[in-house]
């Protein structure tokens, strides 16, 4: 076993801000020439160790901090559906420590580093930051708890007993919590995006017996089924020597790992009505789309910014600030690895009626299918992306995080293409799209309606 590496204390440590993809930048209609000068792709190194554990490097000479990644090929998806939600518990559980190390956040702050975590319904991906000086101890930590997490009864009970209050809190005694539960079990009959992440019921995580957990834990968290990743002023070779120390020594128990079942076609609208005690009825139509390597996947997404992407986008502008129908809209897509889904919801003012709601988003949708996408409007989407893929880029847990995941869905090479194939689509690919996803027969529209 190997013993802790020893840290390098840094007096004033700096925590940088954390600027995510995710995030919306208005405003960049005529940046594309200042973007597209300072675009830059990022570079990595990758190799496999002996044992299966994929490992991407990226030098960022830029930084003092550095990033360690490592994502694990599970999430919801690889439930079995009467025993649900154990992915969401061993995120928790990866936190209670192991033999060699009772707390895992003691030794990361001790190397002014930062740490979390968070699990989908595709995979689990726990990250770190602190200074590269630190690097091994976020080695050191992660290689431990991959082979030697403390899965004792008591450990297991605390943190079951945490996720179902989770669940209770969030979920089930929260305004609109279980909207996502209803629209994913509407939408889905087959695949496992039928459950969110937290799982199907709380009884799923009361009642997993010890052997369970320790199965789930034995199947997934093995270096075959994992993903390592990190960015930092090292050079690759280096960190790749580093990974090969902490972690080329665990033996992989590569278990067979069940085939997640597709989804079928729909064929019909679905429709489900709720009544619950909240302040306001919310309509949620959602449509199946292209999985993540689609190119449907990048149509959807710029169509969602055009009709969400700020405050100057449609759906804002036309239902809101103009019809007066809605207190708020949105439009987004999943993001699934597998057939996602396209979503447009709003929550209806006490004027509004169900079917004037319904009869707006459709509206919008056929504006679409018709082509009418100005060139102006479609610029500013496509440079509001190229601007925060540039943003994104600057720090590096963003770019260990993407490494990994990009690794994860099976085309690492696209982390440096997205940009190119935003720019490639038109409004005729958008019409083309719209046309083929908006459909009656494709939609399920869920009713969340206020009591009255």
């Amino acid at each position: 076993m190997l013993s802790a590496p020893a840290f390098f204390t840094h007096r004033a440590f700096i925590c940088h801000k954390k600027i995510s993809l995710l995030q919306k930048i208005d405003n960049f209609a005529s940046a594309t020439n200042l973007i597209g000068h300072y675009f830059v792709m990022i570079t990595y190194k990758k190799t496999t160790l002996s044992n299966g554990l994929s490992v991407i490097a990226n030098r960022d000479r830029t930084s003092r901090m550095a990033a360690v990644n490592i994502l694990y090929k599970v999430g919801a998806r690889n439930e079995n559906p009467n025993r649900t939600g154990l992915a969401h518990l061993f995120e928790h559980l990866m936190f209670r420590g192991t033999h060699q190390v009772p707390d895992f956040d003691t030794p990361i702050q001790m190397a002014c580093g930062e740490n979390n975590a968070f699990t989908n319904n595709d995979y689990t991906d726990f990250y770190i930051t602190l200074p590269i000086a630190n690097v091994e101890t976020a080695l050191w930590l992660e290689s431990d708890r991959m082979t030697g997490l403390n899965l004792s009864d008591e450990a297991c009970r605390i943190e079951k007993k945490v996720v179902i209050e989770e669940f209770r809190q969030r979920y089930l005694n929260q305004p609109y919590g279980d909207a996502n539960m209803l629209l994913r079990a509407l939408a889905y009959k087959q695949h496992p995006y039928r459950w969110a992440t937290i799982g199907l019921t709380p009884e799923h995580i009361e009642q997993a017996s010890l052997e369970e957990i320790h199965d789930f834990y034995n199947t997934f968290y093995q270096p075959s089924n994992a993903i390592l990743s990190f960015s930092g002023d090292m050079a690759e070779e280096e960190f790749f020597a580093l990974a090969e120390k902490w972690f080329g020594g665990i033996e992989d128990h590569q278990r067979p790992i069940a085939a997640i079942p597709a989804e079928p076609t729909q064929n019909e609208a679905r429709r489900q009505i709720v009544e619950r005690d909240v302040p306001a009825t919310t309509i949620t139509i959602a449509f199946k789309m292209g999985n993540r390597l689609s190119r449907d996947f990048f149509l959807g997404d710029i169509t969602s910014d055009i009709l969400a992407g700020g405050d100057s986008a449609r759906l804002y502008e036309h239902l809101i600030k103009v019809k007066r129908q809605f207190a708020s809209v949105n439009a987004y897509i999943t993001g699934d690895v597998d057939c996602g889904l396209f979503v447009f919801t709003g929550q209806l003012l006490p004027s509004t009626t169900e079917e004037e709601a319904e009869q707006a988003f459709w509206e919008e949708m056929d504006n679409l299918t018709q082509g009418n996408i100005s060139s102006y409007e479609l610029e500013k989407v496509k440079n509001k992306f190229e601007a925060n893929t540039l943003f994104g880029e600057l720090n590096v847990m963003n770019k260990a995080m993407n490494l990994g995941y990009y690794e994860m869905i099976g085309d690492l090479p696209l982390i440096n293409r997205e940009v190119e194939i935003y720019r490639s689509l038109s409004a005729d690919d958008i019409a083309n799209f719209a046309n083929r996803t908006f459909r009656k027969e494709n939609s399920s529209t869920l009713i969340y309606r206020a009591k009255r």
